[in-house]
């Protein structure tokens, strides 16, 4: 079977977690996928690793918002050139939420990661929130399959936008286990939150709950990276780390902190926990489903819950690595490429 995968929407460095995805499920592809893969890829993103990979100069690929929204109409509009690329394929994968250019043929899925702007529209600009509405509707409407990343996401898949319970698929994603272990230097007091300021990663109301926790605990520290702006006293924002520095935190904090409010899956917990930080972790959307009883869960819009447990995990630390060391096994990208194989396997038959 021949089965292209589009990531021609992918910006190196903005695209977040879909771009974690979709390079380590191309990797995890090329070791255990049983087709024929070709990848297709922007100008400014062609070091995909795994299966062969193809430049497609059609397709105006940009890294400013203005410059994205332009190549992706233009595209849909007039992708005929493009659309020659995929001449020869049984099946098609847009793992990026958007089917740009829109196809009949070869049968396509596309995988999208959430529908947050559907939850909790408040958090997005007029403009933002039409685009996403208008863009994840018209691309589940034209995919044979749907992928999602958690039970969780495609229930809202289904009750948001209409999407027929028996088109969607749900595959967990994966962690690097090759990457991510225990490490050999001694925790120090510090909590890690590794995440952007948007406003549904909740850094306010972590802010809040870190004075109660400081009064309690003076020597405790808070260590947030990717996050831009003002924080408490005692609180350090490291910005953007590379992969190995944000590890190696995982590997000393004392306990991580995730108080997001809404998550299509929440890698990072998982992450701290192959890595033996115990985890306190909201419960919201997906997260519970993803943590299991391996995470100390609260209210992320409590400042008493969110204090109470993260002093349980700093507590009862060795309970909660063991829990989380034993949950963070069962989530690999090599399983989640198979299931994708299965997938592909569905559209061509």
């Amino acid at each position: 079977m021949r089965v292209g995968i589009s990531l021609l929407t992918l910006v190196p460095g903005i695209s977040g977690g879909s771009e974690t995805y979709a390079r380590e499920l191309v990797r995890a592809l090329g070791q255990v996928g049983q087709n024929s893969y070709r990848v297709f890829l922007p100008t400014i993103a062609d070091d995909i690793q795994g299966v062969p990979a193809e430049v497609v100069a059609e397709y105006r690929a940009s890294r400013s918002t203005a410059g994205r929204l332009a190549a992706m109409a233009q595209a849909s509009a007039f992708g005929g050139r493009i659309h020659r690329h995929f001449d020869g394929l049984d099946a098609l994968h847009f793992p990026l939420t958007v089917m740009i250019p829109r196809i009949a043929t070869p049968p396509a899925a596309t995988t999208v990661l959430d529908v947050q702007h559907e939850a909790l529209p408040q958090f997005f600009s007029r403009a933002e929130l039409a685009y996403r509405r208008a863009v994840y509707r018209w691309s589940v409407r034209r995919s044979a399959l749907v992928i999602t990343i958690s039970q969780h996401a495609a229930q809202a898949l289904v009750e948001h936008l209409g999407v027929p319970e028996e088109r969607v698929r749900p595959i967990h994603l994966g962690i690097d286990h090759g990457a991510l272990k225990p490490g050999d230097e001694q925790r120090g007091m510090f909590l890690v939150y590794p995440a952007r300021a948007w406003p549904h990663k909740n850094h306010r109301t972590l802010f809040d709950a870190f004075e109660v926790l400081r009064e309690r605990h003076p020597d405790l520290e808070l260590v947030l990276t990717s996050y831009e702006g003002p924080v408490p006293d005692r609180a350090r924002s490291l910005g953007h780390v590379p992969r190995g520095e944000l590890i190696r935190l995982y590997q000393t904090a004392a306990a991580m902190v995730f108080p997001s409010l809404y998550e299509g899956f929440g890698q990072p917990p998982l992450e701290a926990m192959a890595c033996g930080c115990p985890v306190a972790c909201s419960n919201a959307a997906s997260l519970p489903e993803v943590v299991s009883d391996a995470a100390r869960v609260f209210d992320p819009t409590s400042v008493e819950e969110i204090v109470d447990a993260v002093e349980d995990v700093l507590t009862n630390g060795d309970e909660w690595r063991r829990r989380g060391l034993q949950r963070a096994r069962a989530f690999t990208w090599e399983a989640t490429a198979r299931a994708h194989g299965a997938v592909y396997a569905e559209l061509i038959a």
